[in-house]
């Protein structure tokens, strides 16, 4: 039997003009560049990690 993947969907909803580079390299590893685009993650633990660096600019469905 299959088991599913447990996943997170993440929403850029501010912009990252004006934060670190790592921070806008972060975004871009989860998939986000503009306000409004979402992407949808496997909930592993280096994604967690990544969700808390931008926290501030995201907003997080489990």
């Amino acid at each position: 039997m299959a088991t599913k993947k447990k996943t997170v969907k993440v929403t850029q909803v501010k912009s990252s003009i004006g934060h670190g580079k790592d921070q806008i390299a972060t975004l871009k590893g989860l998939g986000l560049n503009k306000i409004g685009r979402s992407s949808e993650l496997e909930d592993t633990p280096a994604v967690r990690g990544m969700i808390n660096k931008v926290a501030h600019l995201i907003k997080v469905e489990e």
